[in-house]
């Protein structure tokens, strides 16, 4: 993993039953950042109290008791420096906290992007693609907000909080203790609606994914719905799930709702108590006007932001929920790329299945028994129907998955031995729909090798399939940006560049899934030319429906329901009943009504 020019940090340090602690490991590396915003937080507050001791000492002494042995203008610079001191601290509060935040969801996102592509071909076949978006967006900047206002925010609360309390006990042990009857209140009502908020959320979070996959499937899929007038339908099952967020979100935001008003009243009662109260001994004289000001001042301070600690608390519950979701996808165990032997002499290509099993989770078995072999270089065709098991036998090769049981071997080598790297350096695959990235045609053809590559080569590897005259004929040749998945190209070129790319790779092993299904027969026809020189001395799997595709290999597997139920060339298996006669018998007699209709159009 090349991370020496990238910030990254194993999120996998973080999993632990507490989530607050594990927020507080992530942390690591911006601890003191983190530390220093709270502390300059603390530092504001006593700056704020500190004006309302001024101003007691002000009125007292200046105002009624006429001394001035502090005079007016000293205590004006007083008041300005406080605020110079509480705007300065609250503005490093700022700065710290945010560096701490932005640093840490950094971090989150290099880790859990990494993380997403390294695990396993099982994971992503049960995920949805729309809820790792959603978990790697706004579950990740709910965890930011944390960092950047709730953490910092809980902070500055109990900073105000005890630096107040103190200065209250100072003016009058009486009204200090009146002052915070309320706070058991406020936190156990903020408790409350903690736990109730934390269950909304988290299903409103969910629902939210899901609306995200259908927008994305949907977006996927826009030439399929627009093709077949689909719009209507669309919406109409998009508008399902988009209510059912609708009422999550109505839940969310009713229990807000109830929250606000009914901190808002207790905490305004406890201050008119306090300030009757205050009121009341300021009369009697047992506090001085001074102190009644300043504890007008204070009593707002100290319970306004219990107030917001309740909110903070509250909200904090929407990013400890988020956190459990990215925790969630963080416990997944990644793909072990590395572990496993890598070979010494260069990979040859001998292959050899022998009763290979292999189910998915749902327990059916796609592969049942599977024997085979075939020598370095040879060419093996796959043939049979769809679900027969074709795909998932070469998905072995590479090790995408391990099968159940029996023996894979290699030039000798059992196959779940060698690492993972080492035999997907080794094998080109071209998909049966191939992937392009939004990147130049050079960098995609240029994608599978890791050392730099040569304009020479990469031409080169165009010319052998047969998409160079197309590329030139672009106007900016290979620095043509591909459009998303490559809707700038037709679909035989799309697919010439993969087959380009996987050609640059120069593979020992090579797997064409049906990869000439979207070329015309003249194109297929250069692209099979160009490809027999460079398969020799390459072990091939190729994955077709037709028979011209395969009737030239040395061996071919007939497969039925996860089985090889016929196996050998095609002068052999045409000469025996069984499925490869028939699909040989059904595609001549097509192609001889095609021919028949042909000449009597000309």
């Amino acid at each position: 993993m090349a991370t020496s020019q990238i910030e990254y940090f194993d999120l996998r340090k973080a999993v632990g039953k507490n989530r607050l602690i594990g927020l507080w490991r992530a942390l690591q590396g911006y601890h003191l950042h983190y530390l220093g915003a709270n502390i300059s937080l603390g530092v504001a507050a006593l700056a704020k109290t500190s004006v309302y001791l001024l101003l007691r000492y002000f009125v007292d002494h200046n105002l009624i008791a006429n001394d001035q042995t502090y005079p007016i203008p000293l205590i004006a610079l007083g008041f300005l420096l406080l605020a110079g001191v509480e705007g300065t601290f609250s503005f490093l509060s700022g700065i710290l906290a945010s560096q701490s935040a932005e640093g840490v969801i950094r971090r989150f996102r290099n880790f859990f992007f990494d993380h997403i592509q390294r695990l396993t071909f099982t994971f992503h076949s049960r995920t949805e693609t729309g809820d790792l978006i959603q978990r790697s967006t706004s579950d990740t900047d709910a965890v930011r907000r944390f960092y950047s206002e709730q953490g910092v925010g809980i902070g500055r609360i109990a900073f105000i909080f005890i630096i107040n309390f103190i200065a209250l006990l100072n003016l009058n042990t009486q009204l200090a203790l009146i002052s915070i009857i309320v706070v058991p209140v406020i936190l156990l009502t903020s408790l409350f609606f903690f736990k109730k908020l934390t269950k909304i959320y988290e299903k409103f979070q969910e629902q939210d994914a899901i609306v995200s996959t259908r927008l994305q499937e949907n977006l996927t899929g826009v030439r399929v719905v627009k093709a077949f007038a689909r719009q209507d339908y669309e919406i109409g099952k998009f508008d399902i799930e988009n209510k059912e967020k609708y009422r999550r979100g109505v839940q969310l935001s009713m229990m807000h709702s109830l929250f606000w008003p009914l901190s808002d009243t207790i905490c305004n009662i406890q201050i008119i108590g306090g300030l009757l109260l205050a009121g009341t001994l300021a009369i009697k004289g047992t506090i001085s006007v001074g102190d009644f000001l300043a504890y007008s001042g204070l009593i707002a301070w100290i319970i306004y932001p219990l107030r917001n600690l309740g909110r903070l608390i509250v909200q904090t519950s929407t990013a400890l929920v988020s956190f459990d979701r990215i925790m969630k996808i963080v416990r997944e165990e990644q793909e072990p790329l590395t572990t496993g032997s890598v070979l010494d002499t260069p990979l040859k290509g001998n292959i050899t299945f022998k009763n290979v099993t292999f189910a998915y989770e749902d327990g059916n078995n796609a592969l049942d028994d599977v024997s085979f072999h075939c020598e370095a270089g040879w060419r093996v065709a796959l043939l049979g129907s769809t679900g027969s098991g074709k795909t998932t036998l070469v998905n072995l090769l590479p090790r995408f998955y391990d099968y159940d049981s029996g023996s894979i071997q290699v030039d000798g080598h059992e196959l779940n031995t060698l690492a993972r790297v080492y035999l997907r350096q080794n094998i080109g695959i071209i998909e049966q729909e191939p992937f392009l990235f939004s990147r130049t045609i050079r960098e995609n053809i240029s994608y599978g090798v890791e050392r730099p590559v040569t304009e020479a080569e990469v031409i080169a590897a165009a010319k052998a399939a047969s998409i160079h005259d197309s590329i030139i004929s672009f106007e900016h040749g290979y620095d043509t940006i591909v459009g998303e998945k490559g809707v700038t190209l037709s679909g035989g070129q799309k697919q010439r560049v993969a087959i380009a790319r996987t050609l640059l790779k120069n593979p020992k092993i090579l797997i064409m899934d049906d990869s000439t299904s979207a070329i015309d027969a003249d194109t297929e026809q250069q692209i099979r030319e160009a490809l027999e020189s460079l398969m020799v001395d390459r072990t091939t799997f190729i994955i077709a429906h037709k028979i011209q595709s395969v009737r030239d290999a040395d061996l071919i597997l007939v497969m039925e329901d996860g089985r090889i139920t016929q196996s050998g060339t095609h002068s052999e298996l045409v000469q025996l009943d069984g499925m490869y006669k028939r699909i040989f018998d059904i595609q001549t007699s097509i192609d001889a009504e095609l021919e028949k209709e042909i000449s009597y159009v000309r």
